[in-house]
């Protein structure tokens, strides 16, 4: 799966959860991206197997975070084109703190 068909995945995947379509089906289409066999080193040492399979799993998380990135890049300059009352930033400042009062 090439990094463009795992950026179109998350966006698939937000516009599925705004068009209201079960977390299942959300999580399911996720999942297509990420590896479901692994390449490791005939090793008994566990770091190695690790490391081999965070090598592979280390593109495929990073095409699907830049994917929601650039979506969520594309719709914040959409709406922040429209005037809003409340900009982007602001909104995601008030999620920042209510998250950090949320972790006390």
């Amino acid at each position: 799966m090439t990094k463009n068909d795992i950026q179109l995945k998350a966006i698939a995947a937000l516009t599925a959860l705004r068009g209201g379509v079960g977390a299942d089906y959300v999580s399911e289409l996720l999942g297509e991206v990420i590896p479901t066999q692994f390449v490791v080193p005939d090793t008994d040492d566990p770091a190695e197997v690790g490391a081999a399979m965070l090598n592979q799993l280390a593109d495929p998380l990073s095409a699907l975070i830049n994917g929601f990135v650039l979506a969520f890049e594309t719709v914040a300059v959409a709406y922040d084109q429209t005037d809003p009352e409340t900009s982007t930033d602001a909104i995601l400042q008030a999620l920042a703190l209510s998250i950090a009062r949320d972790a006390d």
